[in-house]
């Protein structure tokens, strides 16, 4: 899923002034800039950037980015376009989506992927393991002798389990489920039901509209509380664990396979995964963003 904005005509080694790792996330996303060594120069964040939630948003979003890295240089984001430059984006479904992203930023050379590619180089490296790379969304991945296998990411609608996203929008599917007599109110679930005014169609209305990132902001107060011990919340991440589980199982995980968990939900899954796959844990080389400058400068390697 790449997209080259225009060919280069010259050595992008001796040419580009900048190398770009851009990771856009469905919470946030995240600019890094560095010069041709990749050394880092500059680092600027910014608000949801899934395209397939909302693209325009996700564009402007990143272009915010991107322009407050540029000012940190004393620059404007046209100096910026002379260098190369990978974006992974959460939502990125198609090179058609690939195409659109580029052309919004015409970089002297630009790639466009998903972001399980970046999370993946950014956790791992070139080592071979396991990553769960949870927040807003699910990225899960193994690499192995340079080739990567997935499981799941394929958007809220249809998957996405164990995410923060998926956490929040079961807290509120039992909260619904207590109300009608199907379960027990634990207080997690009273005082999220409290927060909707006591009201089922208040839940309702917000699920109408809801995006990932709006569920997910419930994630925190789940973690908080099944570490607590309510029921609720303890359901809930003993059932995203056994996802998780399930996929090691899928990937052929086994000694001697590390496991990165990365983003602001996977490590917080630890104490209740299989004690086999807790001993393999190791921390993650770097998050998206360093993955996506990593791939960037292997760009500038390229004819």
């Amino acid at each position: 899923m790449q997209t080259d904005a225009r060919p280069l005509v010259n050595d992008p080694l001796v040419n580009a002034p900048f190398v770009i790792g851009c990771d856009g996330g469905g919470t946030g996303c995240r600019v890094v800039v560095a010069d041709a060594s990749g050394r880092v120069l500059a680092q600027a964040q910014g608000g949801p950037a899934n395209v397939t939630s909302d693209f325009a948003l996700a564009i402007v979003n990143l272009r915010a980015a991107l322009t407050g890295a540029a000012a940190q240089l004393g620059l404007g984001l046209q100096d910026l376009l002379g260098g190369v430059a990978h974006f992974g984006l959460a939502g990125m479904q198609t090179p058609q989506d690939a195409a659109r992203v580029a052309a919004e930023f015409p970089f002297a050379r630009v790639c466009v992927t998903e972001d399980r590619q970046i999370a993946v180089a950014g956790a791992l490296g070139t080592a071979d393991g396991v990553l769960f790379a949870l927040g807003t969304g699910t990225i899960i991945a193994a690499q192995r002798r340079g080739q990567t296998m997935r499981i799941g990411g394929w958007g809220l609608q249809l998957s996405d389990d164990a995410s923060g996203a998926w956490l929040g929008r079961g807290l509120l599917q039992r909260v619904v489920l207590a109300h009608d007599g199907m379960a027990g109110f634990s207080p997690l679930a009273s005082a999220c039901f409290k927060g909707f005014g006591d009201d089922p169609r208040a839940l309702v209305a917000f699920a109408a509209t809801a995006r990932p990132a709006d569920y997910a902001r419930f994630a925190p107060e789940i973690i908080a509380a099944a570490q607590a011990g309510d029921a609720v919340g303890l359901a809930l991440m003993q059932q995203g664990a056994a996802y998780l589980a399930r996929a090691l199982d899928v990937l052929g995980f086994a000694p001697p396979d590390v496991l990165c968990l990365s983003g602001g939900v996977a490590p917080h899954y630890a104490p209740y995964l299989p004690e086999h796959a807790q001993k393999a844990i190791i921390a993650p080389l770097g998050q998206g963003a360093d993955g996506a400058l990593r791939l960037a400068l292997n760009l500038t390697a390229r004819p």
